[in-house]
């Protein structure tokens, strides 16, 4: 029986794993911004090149997803989530190459809201229950 549970709850814990990685990152990106912004050119070239690492999170965190779907029976709330995280990321790294910073900085928070959101759903959603607002209400006996 705990050998079945167990089959159900491993592919929550890899997506809560990687969603905090997202979410470091993205946290890493907004500090190479800020401090690129401030006079250190040189981590312009970090912060591009942890463009990559952070897109490549979102992709394997779209997977995760998707495996908490089919494997685990989960919502697909995380999986839809994290697809879009992935559109916004890229649309973010095109932007911050064509040097467009009045729509680079506030997709950037974009970004990282929706970040925030996925970790912080990926950790409240317990595996087998389904989302709060998917729940039927229970009446009260009077």
């Amino acid at each position: 029986m705990t050998g079945r549970c167990e089959i159900r709850r491993w592919p929550w814990h890899v997506l809560r794993a990687v969603a905090v990685l997202v979410l470091l990152d993205t946290l890493a990106q907004a500090a190479l911004a800020g401090l690129f912004v401030t006079g250190d050119l040189d981590l312009l070239t970090w912060h591009a090149a942890n463009a990559g690492v952070l897109s490549a999170l979102t992709v394997i965190q779209t997977a995760a997803a998707v495996v908490v779907r089919r494997a685990a029976r989960g919502p697909l709330w995380p999986a839809a989530a994290s697809a879009v995280l992935v559109l916004l990321v890229s649309a973010q790294q095109g932007l911050g190459e064509a040097r467009v910073l009045a729509g680079h900085i506030p997709l950037g928070m974009a970004v990282f809201g929706c970040a925030t959101a996925l970790a912080y759903g990926a950790f409240t959603q317990r595996p087998g229950t389904s989302p709060p607002a998917a729940r039927p209400r229970q009446e009260v006996a009077e």
